[in-house]
């Protein structure tokens, strides 16, 4: 019966910009659009909390080589701190550790902290993470009540400022709605958690929402419920949703091959390329297609270092 049920699944290759709602893993998330595909392979870019929301690139087949890369792009966020209580996952699905008072901030009060956590700085991630620990993820020790010291590490925050004036301390419960962008490894709930510090009164994240992910700047996202109507209306229309794996390398140094020298290419062999600088490249053949990255040194020699065997449209 378990191998009836395998063969169901099918080779796919492409790139998925799932709007992953509110309540589930990024790898619940992953597991139910891969079994609306039917596809054999599929792996997501960067985990986002059962409590946010927003983009997560699914890479199917082929596409899940450059998952990795796409691990470490620049990402962008919309969240709201929720000021006065301090948990022990640094956002609402936590246990409330303490609770504080607030004050009523100025705008010039909270913009000095902001911009304090912004830059080149050092953060410690949260306990409750992924991070490993002799082969553990940090959050299945802490489960269990382990003490758990965390060094800081440097991140990147590019962006870290209130929304709008208008959100300032609104509504019945002290709340600010801010935006970020950050670079690869940076928790934004480390960031609340930090800058309910810097305020005095602690903090947690009560929302957040991840807007893009580079090269997706302006993504056109889907989501689960708008998935499964195409796949009960014709699962072909499916397929359509994918952006091809060409898409996901746009920020790569682009190399063209002839005919010839993509033969050579795919069979491991060194080719020598003019006028390119050395460092990590994508290479294409004269139809457009991406055919796999290759990283060329210093003396011009360009050599394999993955192969793309993506599926024609059409032949699934």
């Amino acid at each position: 019966m378990a191998e009836a049920s395998r063969k169901h699944f099918r080779k796919l290759d492409g790139i998925l910009l799932l709007d992953k709602p509110q309540g589930l893993s990024s790898n619940q998330a992953l597991q139910r659009v891969r079994h609306l595909f039917r596809a054999d392979k599929a792996g997501h870019t960067g985990s986002l909390d059962p409590l946010a929301t927003g983009l997560l690139p699914v890479c199917f087949g082929e596409a899940t080589k450059i998952a990795g890369n796409l691990l470490g792009s620049r990402k962008a966020y919309d969240t709201v701190a929720r000021l006065g209580i301090v948990t022990d996952t640094d956002d609402a699905e936590g246990v409330l550790l303490r609770e504080r008072p607030v004050q009523r901030y100025d705008i010039g009060t909270i913009d000095a902290a902001l911009r304090d956590l912004t830059g080149r700085i050092m953060q410690r991630p949260p306990i409750y993470s992924a991070l490993k620990r002799g082969g553990e993820p940090l959050y299945v020790k802490a489960r269990r009540g382990e003490t758990i010291e965390i060094d800081p590490r440097p991140v990147d925050v590019h962006a870290f400022e209130l929304l709008s004036e208008a959100d300032l301390l609104d509504g019945d419960e002290p709340c600010l709605r801010l935006h970020v962008e950050c670079g690869s490894g940076t928790y934004v709930r480390s960031l609340v958690r930090d800058l309910g510090e810097a305020l005095g009164c602690g903090a947690h994240v009560a929302e957040l929402r991840r807007l893009w992910v580079d090269p997706f700047r302006d993504p056109r996202m889907w989501t689960l419920e708008s998935l499964q109507a195409l796949a009960e209306r014709d699962a072909h229309c499916l397929d359509a949703c994918l952006l091809p794996i060409e898409v996901g390398l746009v920020g790569y140094r682009r190399v063209d091959l002839t005919e010839d020298g993509v033969r050579r290419f795919e069979h491991g062999q060194r080719l020598q390329v003019s006028h390119e600088v050395a460092g990590e490249c994508a290479v294409f053949d004269p139809a457009g297609r991406a055919r796999g990255l290759a990283r060329i040194d210093e003396e011009g020699s360009l050599s394999p270092q993955r192969l793309f065997h993506c599926q024609h449209p059409g032949k699934h």
